[in-house]
């Protein structure tokens, strides 16, 4: 029980060393993550649309 009661303080200590982002660094970073993950997610919609066509033209 020791060493999980000395674990625990030393997660906490470590803890109060990390740089925590402020409020806007976080939503700047959340909107630069949605963005992305829109744009591969079309990007990639559109390989696949194409990659259909040109599968379906070669099997005729």
């Amino acid at each position: 029980m020791a060493q999980v009661k000395r674990f625990l303080q030393e997660v906490r200590g470590e803890l109060k060393k990390v740089s925590w982002p402020g409020r806007r660094e976080l939503m700047e970073s959340t909107l630069a993550v949605i963005v992305t993950t829109l744009l591969l997610g079309i990007f990639i919609g559109i390989v696949d649309f194409f990659l259909s066509q040109l599968i379906g033209v070669l099997m005729r």
